[in-house]
């Protein structure tokens, strides 16, 4: 009786050790394949899913997760908006990013918003998980392979500004630069259709098309990635007031650095 008593105990407190995790996608099966790494884990519990950021925020004020798992491409508020908003509410919850790019703009973006971690998608295995949430749980900053090597080289060659690059150079064609550049300057549809010459509806398709290449849903976060990819001009800051950006803690970089 003792023994049960002692191992209901220690059940109890492992239990309450264990590292929440919340999950956010809108996909299903990519939610069941991250549930059925974990579900034998020791150390992490999955205590909700949600396939927006709508459904995200209401979990968090509900569960208190640990970590929050998220896609940038969702709908509604999108990942990087996500993480902006989780850390004003909920700032002892750390946010670990899944995406299915790899780029240095959408890296950049999650960790100016304060995500603690990046993983992708298409290249990241259970193992990769598991560390990237020990990492993130231990108080640590967490590349995924492949990554590291990406920004160290940039910072190598002295290119440690990021936000000046412009990565959308290489996945944009000039027309569709010049339609973003347009949005992020307050302009509707009809307006672009005649600075550009274009019926409205060809400017309509241009911006689903956009939104859809770009990872984004709506009009705020294509501004955003705009200003960060400098086509259109950041507003300057009144005199006295700074953005705020500190130090970040000390990180694990999992590829060697060649």
């Amino acid at each position: 009786m003792k023994r049960a008593a002692l191992l209901v105990q220690r059940a109890g407190l492992h239990k309450r050790m264990s590292t929440k995790i919340l999950l956010v996608d809108d996909h299903a099966i990519l939610r069941d394949g991250i549930k059925a790494m974990l579900q034998n884990s020791a150390r992490f519990t999955i205590t909700g899913e949600a396939d927006c950021g709508a459904e995200c925020l209401r979990l968090c004020a509900v569960s208190k997760p640990d970590i929050v798992v998220m896609d940038i491409g969702l709908p509604g508020l999108d990942g990087i908006e996500l993480t902006v908003e989780l850390r004003r509410r909920h700032p002892a919850t750390k946010v670990l990013i899944l995406s299915m790019y790899d780029d240095e703009l959408s890296v950049y973006r999650a960790i100016q918003a304060g995500a603690r971690g990046f993983l992708v998608k298409k290249a990241s295995g259970c193992g990769d998980l598991m560390d990237a949430l020990q990492t993130v749980a231990s108080g640590g900053f967490y590349l995924a392979a492949g990554i590291a090597g990406k920004l160290y080289t940039r910072f190598q060659a002295g290119g440690a500004n990021i936000q000046a690059s412009s990565p959308l150079s290489e996945r944009l064609s000039a027309r569709e630069q010049q339609v973003v550049r347009l949005i992020a300057e307050g302009k509707t549809s009809k307006d672009m259709a005649a600075i550009l010459h274009l019926s409205v509806q060809t400017v309509r398709s241009y911006r689903k098309s956009l939104m859809s290449k770009l990872e984004v849903h709506n009009i705020a976060s294509l501004t955003q990635l705009a200003l960060a990819c400098g086509l259109v001009r950041q507003p300057e800051l009144a005199p006295g007031v700074h953005g705020q950006r500190d130090g970040l803690p000390a990180f694990r970089i999992r590829d060697p650095i060649r």
